[in-house]
């Protein structure tokens, strides 16, 4: 039992630097989660009761939303507690389970839109095909894969992460990350291991992003020889393009702070650089989906004038 850590309680200093604003910043923190909740639920249900969604693009789409409730509900609820409290301390198991949910919505996240590039791949490059290949019994493996994947990495990184032993508590952010527990281990402990698995997230990640890459070039070229597909890539890739682009530079920039990051920076961007990925993909996501592919924006606006009928007298 050596090993194992005798740390039982972490404290989350970074919320002290924002208690002088707390009201303000918990009112605004509470509307903000109400509109990810809302627009991501209503997204959700329009797929699940439309059947006329119940195609693979728009159920892809639901997991997306599904995702990005998941991995909001291990930051937010927390972090609005904080705000109301004096204490910001957060138990041993429920920071290395905070952990888990951040970054296995994050990895869920792109594998998901790697799944996506292929299902648009398929369909715009291999239309006579897509029907025969994307099958019910596909699209469940790849909804399977993109989430039993991050999870599993997850899973491994944080068993790992649970069986060293610490010489800190004070954590130098809003919420638990995984690596930041690690650099909590004492000196004589070894995690190479630890290091090993993050390398081999990395390289999993890196290469979804060659095959997200390699489905765009084939796409792009297909979209030069016809006008067609040309009109679907502006409806259908262009969501997808807008999501992936911003996840991926929210992603870098936080890894790459993490890595090189200046303390010398105001101490509000230091943490809005580290929750950004939890700020603006959930609420990006479905508002872009749902104004740019036509059957969802159809079918909202029906809602909507169905909704205004009902009430004139």
């Amino acid at each position: 039992m050596d090993n194992v850590s005798v740390v039982r309680i972490f404290t989350l200093s970074r919320i002290n630097e924002t208690m002088n604003y707390r009201l303000t910043i918990f009112s605004l923190t509470l509307l903000y989660y109400c509109v990810i909740l809302f627009v991501n639920i209503s997204l959700i249900a329009i797929i699940i009761l439309d059947e006329n969604l119940h195609e693979p693009m728009y159920i892809l789409l639901c997991n997306f939303c599904i995702n990005g409730l998941y991995g909001t509900i291990g930051f937010y609820p927390k972090f609005l507690l904080d705000l109301l409290s004096s204490s910001h301390e957060i138990s041993y198991s429920g920071c290395l389970f905070q952990a888990f949910i951040t970054y296995s919505f994050a990895c869920a996240d792109f594998s998901i839109l790697a799944v996506m590039a292929y299902d648009r791949y398929l369909a715009i490059c291999r239309p006579l095909h897509y029907h025969s290949f994307m099958t019910k019994r596909r699209l469940s493996q790849l909804v399977c894969f993109s989430w039993f994947t991050p999870f599993s990495i997850l899973s491994i990184s944080i068993l790992l992460t649970s069986r060293l032993r610490l010489c800190g508590s004070n954590i130098q952010k809003l919420f638990c990350v995984n690596w930041v527990i690690v650099k909590l281990a004492c000196s004589d402990v070894n995690t190479v291991l630890n290091s090993v698995i993050a390398y081999a997230t990395m390289f999993i990640y890196i290469s979804h992003g060659f095959f997200i890459v390699w489905t765009y070039m084939h796409l792009i070229k297909n979209c030069v020889r016809s006008k067609e597909d040309r009109v679907k890539f502006m409806q259908t890739c262009v969501p997808h393009l807008i999501s992936l682009i911003t996840f991926v530079v929210v992603i870098l920039v936080d890894l790459m702070y993490m890595r090189f990051g200046s303390t010398d920076l105001p101490q509000s961007l230091q943490n809005f650089i580290a929750i950004e990925f939890l700020l603006i993909s959930p609420v990006m996501n479905p508002l872009i989906y749902g104004f740019k592919l036509t059957k969802i924006r159809n079918r909202i606006l029906g809602l909507v004038y169905i909704k205004g009928k009902s009430t004139v007298p």
